[in-house]
């Protein structure tokens, strides 16, 4: 075999190779038009570094500002070894493109939220670390630091990584007669397999005080999982609650709803109850719900004009799979424990078996927010090449719901 006969057979077979390439890249970018409206961020799952805790907020009138933040094996970490960057991203163009403002080392599992003309974040400082708040003066470049109690520091992590370790994710910040609310969790025992060590709790401040000083905040009480008296037989060992979504109710009660860990079980919350300007968390087993998609990160919302609760969710369409990220969907209510579905919004489209896709695709960790008549959106999203699993997000998605009124289920009208 002659040396230019080799020659052109290589030849060939790169070229055969990138134009496959070429041609699997230009059908996932069809694919994924079909799914949103942009892309707020990519992340080659090559790196083994992943996207995760979106949140959005409206701040002008076609400027969007979303924050972001990363796990995997080489995220960015704190001294602990801790992931602990959050990343600012801004739109001018409602949602079209996006820019990179700053990363904030020292700010994780956060939400943004507005409050008397500011700008706000509250999450921790790290994984597992201590709650803090900071504020932005110039539309999200810069942000203050909680250095001490008095700049955002509002209650510290344990030393070295003991208790209290605070956990969360992108929730709303609940204003309820005169008080500002938010759900966070204590992971009192890590020895403990999956969310068993998990408490949960509930910050809140007066209104009208310094959001930025720890001694006006109030921190309830913590409440364990009681997993002998509320689990179903032939629960797996690692269930809990974790990343509650605080709301009000019909009757002005205000309520803590967390998702619950319930393998192999699926589509189940709870209702905490929150008492005395925040100080208490009360909870009895008759406020177990079912609710689509309960096993994941949800967030409801309550619009005021009307009363009806609208949610989020990765509802379980399966029936068979206790963890189900590849679909998500608009769910309504009218009293929080009776649910509805009103839209699917994304539904994984790439020629995967339905096995396949529950595995290696997932639109989850959702953050969205009323925008007039229509709902803004954000997706944790896993999908394409490379992915290794549904959890290892490589996006965070941006999208719309247009006129969702318009989706109100019959059994609420």
């Amino acid at each position: 075999m002659n040396r230019t006969y080799v020659s052109l057979v290589i030849l060939l077979i790169n070229f055969i190779t990138y134009t496959s390439t070429l041609y699997a890249q230009n059908n996932i970018d069809s694919l994924k038009k079909r799914l949103w409206i942009s892309e707020v961020k990519y992340q080659d799952p090559a790196t083994k570094t992943y996207l995760g805790s979106p949140s959005i907020l409206r701040i002008g009138k076609k400027e969007l500002l979303v924050t972001l933040d990363y796990f995997g094996t080489n995220r960015p970490k704190d001294r602990l070894g801790r992931s602990n960057r959050t990343s600012v991203y801004k739109s001018a163009d409602d949602g079209k493109t996006w820019k990179h403002l700053t990363d904030i080392d020292g700010m994780y599992w956060s939400n943004l939220f507005a409050h008397k003309g500011k700008i706000y974040l509250l999450g921790t400082t790290s994984a597992n670390g201590s709650i803090a708040i900071r504020r932005t003066d110039n539309g999200g470049k810069t942000w203050t630091n909680p250095a001490n109690e008095k700049t955002g520091l509002l209650f510290r992590a344990g030393e070295n990584g003991t208790a209290p370790r605070y956990h969360g994710a992108p929730t709303p910040v609940v204003k309820h007669r005169g008080r500002l609310y938010r759900a966070f969790e204590n992971v009192e025992d890590h020895t403990l397999r999956g969310m068993r060590g998990y408490r949960a709790l509930v910050v809140s401040i007066n209104e009208n005080d310094d959001l930025l000083d720890a001694s006006k905040w109030t921190m309830s009480n913590q409440l364990a999982f009681d997993a002998a008296a509320w689990d179903p037989p032939k629960s797996f060992p690692t269930t809990g609650w974790l990343e509650g979504n605080m709301v009000e109710g019909t009757d002005g009660r205000l309520w803590n709803i967390l998702r619950v860990n319930s393998t192999p079980f699926f589509d189940r919350a709870a209702m905490v109850e929150i008492k005395n300007n925040g100080q208490e968390a009360v909870f009895t087993p008759d406020h177990f719900i079912k609710f689509p998609g309960g096993q994941s990160k949800f967030v409801i919302r309550k619009d005021a004009s009307t009363k009806i609760y609208w949610a989020l969710v990765n509802n379980n369409t399966n029936g068979k799979e206790a963890v189900q990220r590849n679909v998500l969907s608009l769910y309504a209510s009218k009293n929080l424990r009776e649910w509805y579905h009103a839209k699917t919004l994304i539904k994984d489209n790439l020629d995967l078996s339905e096995k396949q896709s529950i595995a290696l695709t997932g639109f989850q960790y959702p953050d969205w927010q009323f925008d007039g008549n229509h709902i803004i959106y954000l997706s944790r999203t896993a999908y394409g090449p490379g992915v290794p699993r549904y959890h290892d997000s490589n996006y965070i998605t941006f999208g719309r719901i247009e006129n969702f009124s318009a989706y109100l289920p019959a059994a609420l009208k």
